[in-house]
């Protein structure tokens, strides 16, 4: 399976790390990951500013940069959901309505498109808190809401996260609250975002979690922000670095 490997901006410049974790995970699955070096950003902040006019060449230039793969995954639920949402503003060629549906979340790929219902070697020894990043969850549809009636099954990353060994994940109170980054709003309306993070990070502190992990860096840098200013004893990990642990 040779796939493209997406990396957003704020992973690049801020948690490398999950980038790497992302791409040793596939290439323990046997994928071939090849990483385009001419990609850049997709468009999502630009456009939540409302600024999507000036963010129509990012468009474009990314569907020109990943066109010739057949599957495109990255590590972020909500840059996956902006192009697979929001590039239906330029021309609907075909070379663009398949990069819209080829571009996976990570869990995504491992489950819907390999298969991949445990990570052989998986180990981490910590009770974790899955936070469900609200693009990931709602835009996506990666987890089950607390707004839609009756049963739904776990989101594939707690599917995935279960199957690891020596992990104990804690069940939440609110399981599917905002955490209040929401980009621009962290900015616009500091309070209230940060309000929102330390209730979010009350809970997990509540039922004693360790380990904070989401399917978006932007809400765990959100977070972690709010812990280290208020020296909770928390840390937060993207569960693409939770899913290729041996052993920690």
């Amino acid at each position: 399976m040779r796939v493209a490997l997406f990396i957003p901006c704020y992973i690049d410049q801020f948690y490398p790390q999950v980038g790497r974790a992302t791409l040793a995970l596939l290439e323990r699955l046997g994928c071939e990951v090849v990483y385009p070096l001419g990609q850049t950003c997709c468009g999502q902040p630009m456009a939540n500013a409302g600024c999507e006019r000036d963010a129509l060449q990012t468009y474009h230039h990314f569907v020109k940069t990943f066109s010739d793969f057949p599957y495109i995954v990255s590590p972020s639920g909500s840059c996956v959901y902006h192009v697979r949402q929001h590039y239906d503003v330029i021309d609907q060629t075909a070379v663009v309505q398949a990069i819209r549906a080829r571009t996976l979340e990570l869990s995504e790929f491992l489950i819907d498109v390999l298969g991949i219902q445990a990570i052989p070697g998986a180990r981490y020894p910590h009770r974790v808190g899955i936070h469900a990043s609200c693009h990931g969850l709602r835009g996506l549809r990666l987890g089950p809401s607390s707004e839609l009636r009756g049963s739904q099954p776990p989101s594939g990353i707690h599917r995935l996260l279960e199957q690891v060994a020596d992990i104990e994940i804690v069940t939440l109170d609110r399981s599917d609250e905002c955490c209040g980054f929401g980009g621009t709003f962290a900015v616009s309306e500091a309070s209230v975002s940060v309000k929102m993070g330390a209730d979010r990070l009350a809970d997990h502190l509540r039922n004693g979690v360790e380990v904070v992990t989401a399917s978006d860096m932007s809400c765990l840098m959100h977070l972690e922000g709010i812990i280290r200013r208020r020296n909770y004893p928390l840390r937060v990990a993207h569960y693409a670095e939770i899913l290729n642990t041996t052993g920690v």
